[in-house]
C-alpha cells in the first residue's frame, strides 16, 4: 500500500483515490454536503481552510488544508521513486 501525505502528516492509500479537486464549485459543495451528513467525509484540515477535496472508491470524501496540484505533485512524487525503484 502506497501512502501520500495530504496535509499535516494526514496519509492516503494512492489506490483508493477517484478523484482530487478544488472545493470552490457548487456541485463540489453539494457532494461535501451530502456526504458530511451521511458521515462519509474525513476531515484532515486540522482547522485551516479546505484547499482541496479527494474522493475515494469508497466514496468517503477526504479534505485537505494543500491544493489539489500539491497533491498531484505528492502523488506523481510517489509514482516517479516507485518507477526508479
Amino acid at each position: 500500500m502506497k501512502l501520500v501525505n495530504i496535509g499535516y502528516g494526514n496519509m492516503l492509500a494512492t489506490e483508493r483515490l477517484v478523484a482530487v479537486v478544488s472545493p470552490e464549485a457548487a456541485p463540489i459543495r453539494r457532494m461535501i454536503q451530502d456526504a458530511r451528513d451521511s458521515g462519509r467525509v474525513i476531515d484532515a484540515t486540522c482547522g485551516h481552510k479546505t484547499r482541496a477535496v479527494i474522493v475515494t472508491d469508497s466514496e468517503h470524501v477526504v479534505l485537505s488544508p494543500l491544493m489539489p496540484e500539491t497533491v498531484a505533485a505528492r502523488i506523481d512524487e510517489r509514482k516517479g521513486m516507485e518507477e526508479d525503484a
